[in-house]
Formats: structure tokens, C-alpha cells, sequence
């Protein structure tokens, strides 16, 4: 298949490329990675009629260190992340998780931004955002505002961006110092799309748990937090009966989905499965970092 005829745009800043947005009415479409816009367009599932390539816009690609928090610019390519050092210092979930996306090609494209504007329900960096209560600064018509990660992904392939937004900038909490990470996921070969996948970061005090957080990718339409088995964490502690507790708990607040991959039960047994393990996983790097 080839896709449908549109016009091409390669605007050389982000101001450049909202005027394009704007004239085109929400029908343009931008192009960062490519490596899901591309062969939706070759299928006729998505028809612009226009793509506005921003890739000649560099002032987008960065990865640095503001206070706590970690700016990365929405053009990074995955594959920077994956070697960044600042990242896998201070973001180590995101440096676990980013092995995940896709194979090298696939890597070497993609962008940071085009993954979450994206909002494929089983992309693992949306996951990441959830879990540390990232934000994104997108830019419109209307000027600049931040929107939060548990505001963002409202379904799957939608977020609360507008056609006339851009996202210019991902902004993450720099993980605790002595706090446990760890991302498990299932898929048919290492680099497909996850059927389902839990990250999770435990802030404690031997088998006290003072900060807990859950999220999922690949089970539900989007990724989401799974606030109640945090909770429990939070509330009794880190002990193996929590833990298995606090997994079959993550398994009920679910909604999976249902299709050729796997069917809902599935889903939301590897979710119990793979919270379990994660969090195990979690408490046993505690301290370490």
C-alpha cells in the first residue's frame, strides 16, 4: 500500500511548525520518528492532508538536569535515552524500560515525544510517565501549558493534546535516592508490542513503605496507575503477604482488553503475575541505587 497524497512541510523551528498546525485546520499531521504515523499512512488508517516533518527543528532534542527534575526534549531519540547517562543515573525505570521499545531500528527513529503523542496503549514510555508523575509542555495557539501524565492519556491513541498543539518537552521527577525500580513485561519476542507490562517504583524503610507507585502498559486501552494496590503498599507495608496481596489487587483494578494478542483474563493474570515479580524486584534494589 502507499499512502494517500498529502503536503510536506519541514519547518526549521517550533513556531514555524504550529503556523502550519493552525493553517491546516487539525487535518496535518506531525512527523517526529515516523515509525507508527508511516505505516498507518501506507494503510490508508491515517489521511492527512499534510505532514509537517519537524525533524529540521533541533532545538528539540536534548536531555538535561533542572533541580530534580529531568528535561528531555520531545525530537530525543530513544536510542539517546537508552545510552543517556543522566538518565540511567537519575531515571532508572525509564533506562530499564526504553530496552523494551521496539528493536535498534525502531529506537534509532523513534522520539520520546512521538511515543507519547502517539499514546499506543501498549508503548512502555507513557508507562514510565504514570509512574512518576511526569508532565509534558505543549505548545498551541493558545501559548504554552503543562499537562500532567494521569491527565494525558485518555484512551487508546488519544491524549488531551489538541490537533493544533505540539508537545515540545517531557518533564520527569528524578527518582529518590534509595529507591527500588524494576519494568516487567510479557510479549510474543523480545521488541514486540507488550501484551501487558508493570513498572514500579517503592520508596522504603526496610519493610516499612513510604511511597509506592504501579502503573501498567499494553492491558487497558491506556496505561494507567493502579492506586488502591499502592495503597495497601503504603499502608501494610512490604512484606511477602502485602506483596502477593498488593499483585492480586493490581490484577481486579484492571480493564483489560480483549483481541488476537491475548484475551482479558489473560491480560489481567499476567498482570498479577508481572506485578508480583516487578515489585519483588523493586524492594530487592532498594537502598542500592
Amino acid at each position: 500500500m502507499k499512502p494517500a497524497s498529502f503536503d510536506y512541510h519541514a519547518p526549521t523551528s517550533v513556531d514555524d511548525a504550529l503556523a502550519l498546525l493552525k493553517s491546516h485546520g487539525g487535518d496535518a499531521r506531525l512527523l517526529a520518528g515516523g515509525q507508527t504515523l508511516l505505516p498507518m499512512m501506507n494503510f490508508r488508517l491515517a489521511r492527512p492532508t499534510a505532514i509537517i516533518d519537524i525533524n529540521r527543528i533541533p532545538a528539540l532534542a536534548y536531555i538535561e538536569r533542572v533541580g530534580d527534575v529531568i528535561c528531555i526534549g520531545a525530537m530525543t531519540r530513544q536510542r539517546a535515552i537508552e545510552f543517556s547517562p543522566v538518565v540511567a543515573a537519575d531515571l532508572p525505570v525509564l533506562h530499564e524500560a526504553i530496552k523494551f521499545v521496539g528493536h535498534l531500528p525502531t529506537r534509532s527513529r523513534g522520539t520520546i515525544g512521538g511515543s507519547i503523542a502517539n499514546a499506543d496503549p501498549a508503548a512502555e514510555i507513557p508507562m514510565v510517565l504514570q509512574l512518576l508523575e511526569a508532565e509534558v509542555d505543549v505548545r498551541g495557539p493558545q501559548g504554552q501549558r503543562k499537562i500532567a501524565a494521569d491527565q494525558l492519556f485518555l484512551d487508546a491513541m488519544t491524549t488531551s493534546l489538541t490537533p493544533e498543539e505540539m508537545l515540545v518537552e517531557v518533564r520527569l521527577p528524578v527518582v529518590p535516592h534509595g529507591a527500588g525500580v524494576a519494568v516487567e513485561e510479557f510479549a510474543r519476542r523480545h521488541g514486540d508490542f507488550a501484551i501487558a507490562a508493570v513498572g514500579v517504583m517503592i520508596l522504603g524503610d526496610g519493610k516499612r513503605c513510604r511511597r509506592a507507585r504501579i502503573a501498567t502498559a499494553g492491558v487497558s486501552s491506556h496505561s494507567t496507575r493502579l492506586r488502591a494496590a499502592e495503597q495497601l503498599l503504603e499502608e501494610q507495608g512490604l512484606g511477602q503477604a502485602t506483596i502477593a496481596e498488593a499483585a492480586k489487587m493490581s490484577a481486579q483494578e484492571v480493564d483489560p482488553l480483549s483481541d488476537n494478542n491475548a484475551s482479558a483474563k489473560f491480560r489481567r493474570h499476567l498482570t498479577s503475575v508481572l506485578a508480583e515479580r516487578a515489585l519483588q524486584r523493586a524492594v530487592g534494589r532498594m537502598q542500592k541505587r
